[in-house]
């Protein structure tokens, strides 16, 4: 809730194209058994994210076997449809890259916002027995992030190379500190942040679970660069 609240939008479905007018937001997921096959690579900062499938029906029972479609027989725009033609702008040189705000799943009922990407490119590919759609985007520079968050609270972290923590180093931070805030005395279990212990303008490393800890908004805020 905390997460639709932020987008002020529902994101029933996984592809959001332009909320607010402003941006774009997809939802993501690279755990074992996800519905799709998104993927991670860069450290974070490219993603290919698979577009969805036609919904379930009379007509269609079995949506993993369907072609993955651009338009509905109205002629209408999908989702994957509006995306696909903001990639194809793009490419053309006719227009910037769309700006799509990426959360990710990493445990049921545990969001992290990834960042703010570009939409650079889509295409159509054949994955047995059907064709499916594939988006590229990579990471823009000197965004808010947030670098952790339960529900996809944001930090005021800069994203930039290597600053991305990757997903499973996530995935052991959040089990290692049980959801709650590391600052002595606090345990806070809102609006929780991915915090480099030694920061990252410091060399501290993103890729290593012994350099990241869960902080609650204001002890993360509060610490700024400094090493405690």
């Amino acid at each position: 809730m905390e997460m639709c609240t932020e987008e002020g939008a529902s994101l029933q479905r996984g592809m959001n194209f332009r909320l607010g007018g402003s941006h774009s937001v997809f939802l993501m997921s690279v755990r074992k058994g996800a519905p799709y096959a998104d993927q991670v690579s860069d450290d974070g900062q490219t993603l290919i994210y698979e577009g969805h499938n036609v919904p379930k029906s009379e007509a269609c029972p079995i949506p993993q076997v369907v072609d993955q479609i651009l338009k509905t027989e109205s002629g209408a725009l999908t989702q994957n449809g509006h995306f696909y033609q903001a990639a194809e702008k793009c490419r053309n040189g006719e227009a910037p890259p769309e700006r799509v705000r990426v959360y990710e799943k990493i445990k049921k009922g545990i969001w992290v916002y990834s960042g703010m990407f570009a939409l650079v490119d889509a295409w159509m590919e054949a994955s047995d027995p059907r064709s499916v759609c594939k988006f590229k985007l990579e990471l823009l520079a000197n965004e808010p992030t947030g670098s952790a968050l339960q529900d996809g609270q944001q930090s005021t972290d800069s994203q930039s190379p290597g600053r991305m923590i990757p997903t499973g180093v996530k995935l052991k931070v959040w089990d290692r500190d049980r959801g709650r805030c590391q600052f002595p005395g606090c345990g806070a279990e809102d609006e929780l942040h991915f915090d480099h212990i030694v920061p990252f303008s410091k060399g501290g490393s993103s890729t290593t679970e012994l350099n990241v800890q869960l902080l609650c908004a204001r002890h993360n805020l509060g610490k700024s660069a400094r090493i405690e």
